[in-house]
């Protein structure tokens, strides 16, 4: 399955050995490491022009994957930011394939919970039925990742603030988003584009998997964000995140033109309900074994 895909933003499989005890998978090299380690831990903070084009780039190689390989979804199953690998270009491309599903477009498979702490869709972890909106769900976690700077569970942190996804949505209930911001690119982001950023963000984190945008208006959402980041450069304008803050409204929908992130989904799709507690479960309490990150190849 792996030497089918051929796509920009999807790391290759160039070759294989296998020779008596020589066992080798040849992968294109991505000089950059991955998106994790420059997210936290990096002396040289990523800008925001470069966290929303990886981003966009990252979300168009999970929507080809979940377009179909050979008229078959692909669900990855294991999207996180250290499977976001970059080349010495900066240019993304989402990596290891080792938990892979592959199954009927529009679907759902029944399997075993399998994913990383932190990034593990609620949904599937309840019902074990696996679509692609995991997939979109954790691509949700790795969007605040990139806005706030932080991994999904810290527990160093304050209390309120040890797991990602329940902080910021507490913030943005609060109309406090602008907190969550990390403080590198404070002064960076134009107040529309932090707004829709957010707002696609959290449309992924939708605890139902049917209330969640498909990967191709993920990829709609943030290329307006990205219109919408270059536009306000190109014009001078700029404005107070706070203020934008203030503004949010959960229900808005985003402009028709530029194919705004609708309620789609299969009518196959699980639709079990968690509750706070099952969710806190999914989000980090020791049950399933951590796996190990990918190396940069």
């Amino acid at each position: 399955m792996l030497s089918r895909f051929r796509h920009p933003h999807l790391v290759s499989l160039i070759g294989y050995c296998n020779d008596d005890v020589e066992m080798i998978l040849v992968y294109d090299f991505m000089a950059r490491g991955t998106l994790r380690d420059h997210l936290y831990g990096s002396d040289h903070a990523l800008s925001w022009d470069q966290r929303l084009q990886i981003c966009l780039e990252a979300a168009r190689g999970i929507h080809f994957l979940h377009g179909g390989v050979d008229k078959r979804s692909v669900i990855h199953r294991d999207v996180k930011s250290s499977n976001i690998l970059l080349d010495e270009n900066w240019v993304a491309k989402v990596s290891d394939f080792g938990l892979s599903k592959v199954g009927p477009n529009g679907s759902h498979v029944t399997t075993d919970v399998k994913g990383s702490f932190g990034y593990l869709d609620p949904e599937y972890y309840m019902s074990l039925w696996l679509t692609q909106k995991s997939d979109v769900y954790s691509f949700g976690v790795v969007l605040l990742e990139v806005l706030c700077g932080r991994p999904p569970m810290n527990s160093r942190a304050e209390k309120q603030q040890d797991f990602l996804v329940t902080w910021v949505k507490k913030c943005y209930d609060d109309a406090n988003v602008d907190q969550t911001v990390d403080p590198a690119l404070r002064g960076s982001i134009r107040p529309k584009c932090l707004k829709q950023f957010v707002e696609i963000a959290l449309r992924c984190l939708h605890d139902q998997g049917k209330q969640r945008p498909l990967m191709r208006d993920v990829v709609k959402g943030l290329e307006y964000a990205w219109s919408l980041q270059r536009c306000a450069t190109q014009t001078g304008a700029m404005g107070n995140i706070g203020e934008v803050a203030m503004g949010f409204t959960r229900e808005e929908e985003f402009d028709e033109k530029f194919g705004r992130v609708r309620d789609e989904c299969s009518s196959s799709m699980a639709t079990t309900t968690c509750t706070e507690e099952e969710q806190a479960l999914v989000h980090g309490n020791g049950m399933f074994p951590q796996l190990p990150n990918p190396i940069a190849r």
